[in-house]
């Protein structure tokens, strides 16, 4: 064993990254984001290092810098090949050079390339970017900051020779070998309710009365085993408002940068009547993740649901609270993909009770991930008429293809809406925000304790509900002056959505200092109208984060074009080029460049390369059931030989693993290894890869004890009983749920009501009287059976509302029921 001092991987190899430091500046719904990371070479030799690292999907990166000793170099944005050549010649030439680039195959990874350091010599890399805020169904605004970057599942075929995700090294979160340290300022036109975060942080310390600046601090000792969340509550944030920010004084009048940019905020709230008001048509596409690391838990610690587990819960909750009327289909997809379906089917008993007996039986056995067969075939099948395609995507996230992703779901926008969901630490955003924001959908991460439930039946809310339509702007300015949209227009808002838009403001006016804004859009059939008006001379200089976030929308939408046409419109590239070097915003065709030349001396010895680690989870802290689903680490799709090295890591040279609190041999654990590669390989094979004896447990590739009856969830026992028309029948199965026998359930019924009305009523009750936390999770199926107790239209609903509340102990009203 080699015995190394300082900062080390797993493989005692020495790490020159120290700590990473953080700042925050938040303005209302923008962010601007400033890390500092430092490096130290404590080798005998000079050191190149690799830091692959993740970005928020949206991301502008707006500036990077190196200091080196005392010296201080800004790196200047340059198309990327010739950026390369020339970090390649700096470091030939034994000068320090750092590369900033963008993954080819996604926006939301970025590989930095710290060049040549010196023996002993330290470096410091800084690095900002601006990002938009995205907006949650509480009306909290989200800033992630990843800490995490799980594997990139590659598809096979595909070249990942240059992209960075290749070039990711991993080890478990617990041992990265550095420091995380994070500090938010906060600024708001209107007051800051509270700040919230999935990990701990410092109390929250207001700057004014008002309570409209703010700041706030990660706690010291964090470790890197999730993204790092915060989520800001601001006052009256459904006002839409219209912010100006002044052209770059050293930029030439007529260039983005040396005009005024406006941004538009629209932020529409729903009256009450429409959110109450639902749509009985659709076709609603569920396809769901179904690769190895969907076995991975939702989170570490006891007694975690595996994400497949969770995702199966859904689709029931989901199943039930369709509208009768519309039409559905299931499609899992892995390495493959299988629908439940042929072709979409029409929302009854018989095709829901048929497609819940198939729920139970879906795993995470279908290997990688690969999410562009499934979209092709579905994007292949005609939409049916009278039935809006509604597309609901379950994936962690975690593929290579990312930009071929978005660009085939932006060519079949107009066809579909798609609401995407992340699940777990690490899911990219540049894939889950993507696809929502192309189809015009909605975004929904689901980390840390986070359940899945809420925030899916919070989009089928969407999906059901009246949205902003038909959305109009029309911009007046003076004589003298025009305005060039920098966005595409707004086809459509939900219900919790917030818009965003930018636009040039080129010319002058002699006269007049004021423009204004007209916003027209359409809200369940009834025109809604709003007038702003803002200031064409803004005499504050706010950084250019509104200029740059504007440069990032368009550049984006220049990156799609240019992809769509193959290269083939001319142009096109070359503008993407021409605006990212001007704006000084990061895009896939160009890299930041930085070469210190120091003393003009050569540097000797032979350069090492190393790579720094970035945190996946650590399964070595699992409780021994977590252990069991190590796919995590497995991943299962990975080559045999990358497998047998993980399998490797993970055993102890020592007789004895620990996990937990609990003990198992060496040989034992490789056993319940090779039981999560079953699924993919045969248990002769399994056994092979992770070295088993040859009589190798078959316990250890065994399913649970199929005697032991598992405790089941009775809301959601109950919600499986429930029928596709949203009643419920009198059965054993009711009464057990309710705690009740068959004879207390029955007794108690109005002699002039009948046992299906009695028995729904009985569910509702059981409901609002017992499982008000949760109503999140059933309320669109609670409004079925309603609806199927009113059209029965019986007379005596409140003697049956009131015998219900007498059998279980409630006291429930007619009108919360809705009745």
């Amino acid at each position: 064993m080699v015995n190394c001092c300082g900062l080390v991987t797993v493989k005692n190899e020495p790490v020159p990254l120290k700590s990473i430091a953080v700042e925050v500046s938040v303005q209302g719904h923008v962010a601007t984001v400033s890390s500092t990371l430092q490096y130290e070479n404590q080798e005998q030799s000079p050191l190149e290092a690799i830091f692959v690292f993740p970005l928020p999907g949206e991301a502008a990166v707006c500036r990077f810098s190196a200091k080196i000793g005392q010296t201080e170099v800004v790196a200047e944005v340059q198309e990327k090949q010739k950026a390369q050549e020339q970090y390649d010649d700096a470091l030939s030439s034994g000068q320090q050079a750092f590369l900033l680039e963008e993954s080819d195959e996604s926006p939301d990874v970025f590989k930095l390339s710290v060049g040549s350091l010196p023996p002993g010599e330290k470096a410091s890399v800084s690095l900002d970017y601006v990002t938009e805020l995205a907006v949650q169904a509480d009306d909290g605004l989200r800033l992630c900051l990843p800490a995490v970057l799980n594997p990139r599942y590659q598809p096979q075929g595909s070249d990942s020779g240059s992209g960075g995700s290749a070039q990711v090294s991993s080890v478990p979160a617990g041992s990265v070998p550095y420091s995380l340290s994070l500090s938010a300022h906060v600024s708001s036109p209107h007051p800051i309710s509270r700040v919230e975060s999935n990990c701990p942080l410092d109390p929250l310390n207001y700057l004014n009365t008002e309570k409209t600046q703010a700041t706030v601090s990660l706690a010291a000792g964090h470790q890197f085993d999730r993204d790092v969340e915060l989520l800001l509550y601001y006052q009256d944030t459904h006002q839409p408002t219209a912010i100006v920010e002044a052209a770059q004084a050293s930029a030439k009048p007529g260039s983005l940068m040396g005009d005024p940019v406006v941004m538009l905020s629209l932020y529409p709230e729903f009256p009450k009547d429409v959110m109450s008001s639902m749509t009985s048509h659709g076709e609603f596409l569920f396809v769901v993740d179904r690769s190895g690391s969907m076995e991975c838990p939702m989170h570490l610690g006891s007694g975690s649901q595996d994400r497949i587990g969770s995702a199966r819960d859904t689709l029931l909750l989901l199943l039930k609270s369709l509208p009768m009327g519309c039409y559905f289909n299931i499609i899992g997809f892995g390495s493959s993909y299988e629908s439940f379906f042929s072709k979409s089917v029409e929302y009854s008993q018989k095709t829901m009770d048929e497609a819940l007996q198939k729920v139970k039986e879906i795993r995470a056995d279908l290997g990688g991930t690969e999410i562009l067969q499934p979209l092709k075939h579905i994007y292949s099948q005609p939409c049916l008429p009278d039935q809006p395609r509604q597309l609901f995507l379950f994936t962690d996230g975690e593929v290579g293809n990312t930009k071929e992703v978005l660009d085939l779901v932006k060519t079949n926008a107009g066809s579909h809406r798609c609401f995407s969901f992340g699940i777990g630490e690490g899911a990219s955003t540049a894939l889950i925000s993507g696809v929502a924001k192309q189809a015009r959908g909605h975004a929904q991460f689901i980390t840390g304790q986070d359940r899945m439930q809420p925030k899916v039946m919070q989009s089928l809310r969407f999906a059901l509900q009246p949205a902003v339509v038909d959305i109009s702007v029309k911009w007046n300015v003076p004589k003298g002056v025009s305005v060039t949209p920098l966005s595409p227009p707004i086809r459509v808002v939900f219900q919790g959505q917030r818009a965003l838009l930018y636009a040039q403001l080129t010319g002058e006016s002699s006269g007049d200092t004021e423009g204004s804004v007209i916003v027209k859009y359409s809200l369940a059939k009834q025109p809604v109208e709003n007038q702003l008006s803002f200031s064409l001379k803004p005499a504050e200089d706010t950084g250019m984060t509104v200029h740059r976030l504007g440069a990032r929308t368009l550049i984006q939408s220049l990156e799609v074009e240019e992809r769509e046409q193959d290269g083939e419109k001319e142009g096109v590239k070359e503008k993407v080029i021409e605006l990212s070097v001007q704006s000084g915003v990061s895009s896939a065709f160009t890299a930041f460049i930085a070469v210190h030349k120091g003393d003009g001396e050569a540097l000797h010895g032979q350069l090492l390369r190393r790579q720094v680690p970035t945190p996946m989870l650590n399964l070595r802290e699992c409780s021994l059931k977590d252990w069991d689903l190590c796919s995590s680490v497995l991943e299962c799709d990975m080559k045999l030989s990358e497998l047998d090295d993980r399998a490797d890591q993970l055993m102890c040279s020592a007789s004895e693993f620990e996990v937990g609190t609990k003990s198992m041999s060496a040989q034992k654990a490789k056993g319940s290894l090779a039981s999560r590669v079953k699924g993919f390989f045969s248990q002769q094979r399994a056994c092979e890869v992770l070295e088993c004896d040859e009589d190798c447990d078959e316990e250890d590739f065994d399913s649970p004890d199929p005697t032991s009856k598992p405790v089941r969830d009775p809301l959601l026992q109950l919600i499986s009983l429930q029928k596709a028309s949203g009643s419920w029948v009198l059965e054993a199965a009711l009464a057990e749920v309710l705690a009740k026998t068959e004879e207390e359930v029955s007794k108690p019924k109005p002699a002039q009501v009948g046992q299906e009305v009695w028995a729904t009523v009985l569910a509702l009750v059981w409901l609002y009287g017992f499982k008000m936390e949760a109503q999140e999770d059933w309320q669109f199926l609670a409004m079925k059976a309603v609806s199927w107790i009113q059209a029965q239209k019986v007379a005596s609903v409140s003697e049956c509302v009131q015998a219900g509340n007498t059998l279980l102990g409630c006291q429930v009203q007619k009108d919360t029921l809705g009745l």
